[in-house]
């Protein structure tokens, strides 16, 4: 079964977003830890930062950054 998949997304203070999943389940996710991290780096420009949106039960940013559902949903 897979976990559950992001159907919203925005950006609460600093760096941390709020997540809506497919399920209906809310969470918080911590993006500070990966803004240090190859091509997540210039993500620490905060315009930047806010055009993050959902994109096919993940999120993505302008430049194609993105993240694995599942560690979104399990972290």
């Amino acid at each position: 079964m897979l976990n559950p998949r992001v159907k919203d997304v925005r950006v609460e203070s600093g760096y941390i977003l709020h997540l809506i999943f497919t399920n209906d389940e809310e969470g918080l996710f911590d993006m500070s830890p990966y803004l240090s991290i190859g091509v997540f780096k210039e993500l620490s420009d905060p315009s930047l930062f806010q055009s993050v949106q959902a994109y096919m039960g993940s999120v993505r940013w302008v430049h194609d950054q993105d993240l694995c559902p599942d560690t979104l949903y399990l972290e």
